[in-house]
């Protein structure tokens, strides 16, 4: 089969196993961010990230990660919706963590995914990422033609928005690769104007440091004063650039059953999480993404914005 064949069969897999988009780019070193990556870990965006200094060459030639690497397939998987905490006084949890972790719920499909290719094309080398090596997803799937990284960093793509988790399968599978499109974020700055820390710098640059997902999830340390009465009530991560981003009109609910959020989860008043102990933690959040943080850093965050 040629490689046009094996494309087709690619994105027909992805498909089924649920994926909303699929982009193919060629494996190869990535110029353009190089210069990008070491300016922003150069001026300390990237905070207490230290892990974001190990394995540049990593991220940027994937080859290195896969030898004899020649495909990298970008995916996108939906995770938007439109429910919402019942109390709006109540601390938030960005939509992303509602349900089961996003690490384990896709990897397990892209395992799914690179055997069916195998079974369809013959052998091939392959390994699957989602968050959790040196990859860089976002300018992967850019690459690939699935969006444009806009001006908060999130990968944006024109029929639906940015709600989704990206991943990555790096092959030695030869395969027709995907255009990049062009950037539709213009002018606007509605992400710009509504972060209430000012994380997001006018050159398209995210300062970690100021953001509120990286303060809730990734800061071990106490959080800065500074922010007090800054962070609109988010207790883990933050949905705010992305609810005012004008492409998220598109965006539509997801179909997957283990991202629905527990009700009890939902139906927890103020008064409930400032009051909320380690056994709680446990079982509301047995296999979520809050457990990052662990009970300690989400009851720091929950006693910051009750101060």
């Amino acid at each position: 089969m040629t490689a046009q064949n094996h494309t087709s069969i690619v994105k027909q897999i992805a498909q089924d196993a649920g994926f909303s988009f699929c982009g193919i780019s060629e494996a190869g070193f990535l110029n353009q961010e190089a210069p990008r990556l070491e300016k922003w870990l150069k001026d300390g965006h990237n905070g207490s990230m230290n892990w974001m200094e190990n394995h540049f060459e990593k991220r940027l030639d994937p080859r290195i990660l896969v030898p004899g690497a020649k495909s990298v397939i970008s995916l996108m998987y939906n995770y938007y919706t439109p429910q919402k905490q019942a109390d709006i006084k109540a601390p938030k949890i960005s939509k992303y963590a509602f349900g089961e972790d996003y690490h384990k719920v896709i990897k397990d499909k892209l395992f799914l995914m690179l055997h069916a290719i195998r079974d369809q094309v013959g052998e091939i080398e392959g390994r699957v990422f989602v968050d959790s090596a040196p990859v860089l997803e976002r300018a992967w799937a850019a690459k690939s033609g699935l969006g444009w990284i806009g001006k908060n960093s999130m990968l944006i793509n024109t029929k639906a928005g940015s709600f989704f988790f990206l991943a990555q399968i790096i092959c030695d599978l030869e395969l027709v690769a995907d255009p990049p499109i062009t950037n539709f974020c213009g002018t606007c700055t509605a992400c710009i104007d509504a972060c209430p820390t000012e994380a997001i710098l006018p050159n398209n640059t995210i300062d970690s440091t100021k953001c509120i997902s990286y303060l809730t999830i990734e800061l071990r340390d106490e959080l800065p004063p500074s922010f007090k009465d800054k962070m609109e009530n988010w207790a883990f991560g933050c949905d705010i650039c992305q609810d005012v981003c004008p492409w998220n009109r598109f965006s539509k609910p997801h179909a997957e059953p283990l991202f629905q959020p527990q009700a009890e989860l939902m139906a927890m008043n103020k008064d409930e999480w400032f009051e909320i102990n380690e056994e709680l933690f446990k079982r509301l959040f047995k296999n979520s993404a809050v457990q990052r943080t662990k009970f300690k850093g989400l009851q720091r965050n929950v006693r910051f914005l009750s101060t």
